[in-house]
C-alpha cells in the first residue's frame, strides 16, 4: 500500500533551487509540490541538518566534514550560491525548521536518513527523536499524515523505528537484492526505494505483490514515468519539477 504522493520533489525543489534548503522547498510548493524528499545528516553537536554530501564543498561553500561543524556553524554558511548568485547566502536548514514550515504549509515530508560514515545509528536516533518530538500530536492518526523515514543505511532504520516506531519506513536500495523481503520485514518496512536505472518489471511485480509500497529515484523523463507507473510503481521522485505536476499519472475520478 501507498497512502502518499505520487510525484515528489527530489531534494526540496529538484533543479530549480538549491537543494536541500528552505528556498528548494518554496521552489516546490510554488509549483504544486506538497510532498518532497531531503536528506537528513548530524552536525557536530548532534542535531540534525539538511545536508546530503558529508563533504563540504558541492553545495556549502566550505572544507572539511560536515560533523566538523555545529549546526549554527553550518546554518552561517552558503548553500546557494553554487546554483545561482541569487541563492547567496541561502542558509543550511535544521531538520526542526524544515519540518515546522512543511507542516504549516500542509507538505508531506519523505525523510532521507543520510549519515555521514561512522554517525548511521546517531544519525537514526536524533532524526526519529525529533520526528517523533514534532509529530506527537499525529502519532495515532492515518499513515499519509505522517512522513516516511527512508535509508541506505539499515543500522540507521533500526535505530529510528525503535526510537520512533509509529514512524513508517522505506528500505532504500540502488539495485534490489535478493533478500528484499526479509530485510523489509526485518525493519517492518513499509515500502522499497530502488534506483529506477536497475528496476525490473518483475520486480516490481514482486513487491507490489508482496503488498508493499514502491517508490524509485530519480525520474526526470515523463515517458519514463509512465513505463515504471504501468509496472505498478507507487511514487517517484524527480529533479524535473518543471517537466512534471504535482498530479502527474493521477487517473481521473
Amino acid at each position: 500500500m501507498w497512502p502518499y504522493p505520487k510525484v515528489i520533489a527530489h531534494r526540496g525543489g529538484g533543479i530549480l533551487a538549491p537543494e536541500n534548503t528552505l528556498a528548494g522547498i518554496r521552489a516546490g510548493l510554488q509549483r504544486g509540490f506538497h510532498a518532497i524528499e531531503f536528506d537528513v545528516m548530524l552536525a557536530r553537536d548532534a542535531v540534525p541538518i539538511l545536508m546530503h554530501d558529508p563533504q563540504l564543498g558541492r553545495t556549502v561553500a566550505g572544507a572539511g566534514a560536515v560533523p566538523d561543524y555545529s549546526a549554527a556553524e553550518l546554518a552561517a554558511m552558503d548553500a546557494g550560491s553554487w546554483l545561482d548568485a541569487r541563492y547567496a547566502g541561502e542558509p543550511v536548514p535544521s531538520l526542526r525548521a524544515v519540518i515546522e514550515f512543511c507542516r504549516a504549509e500542509g507538505i508531506w515530508m519523505n525523510i532521507e536518513i543520510k549519515p555521514a560514515p561512522g554517525f548511521e545509528a546517531a544519525t537514526g536516533r536524533q532524526a526519529a527523536r525529533l520526528v517523533r518530538e514534532l509529530f506527537a500530536d499525529r502519532l495515532g492518526a492515518a499513515a499519509a499524515d505522517l512522513p516516511l523515514f527512508s535509508s541506505f543505511s539499515m543500522e540507521a532504520l533500526r535505530v529510528a523505528a525503535d526510537e520512533a516506531p509509529e514512524i513508517p519506513r522505506g528500505c532504500l536500495f540502488d539495485l534490489v537484492p535478493d533478500d528484499w523481503a526479509r530485510q523489509l520485514r526485518e525493519l517492518g518496512a513499509v515500502a522499497l526505494h530502488t534506483n529506477q536505472k536497475h528496476l525490473r518489471p518483475e520486480q516490481a511485480r514482486a513487491i507490489k505483490d508482496a503488498g508493499h509500497g514502491l517508490m524509485c529515484y530519480t525520474v526526470n523523463d515523463p515517458a519514463r514515468a509512465r513505463e515504471l507507473l504501468e509496472w505498478g510503481v507507487d511514487a517517484f521522485c524527480t529533479d524535473r519539477i518543471d517537466l512534471f505536476s504535482a498530479d502527474f499519472g493521477r487517473r481521473p475520478a
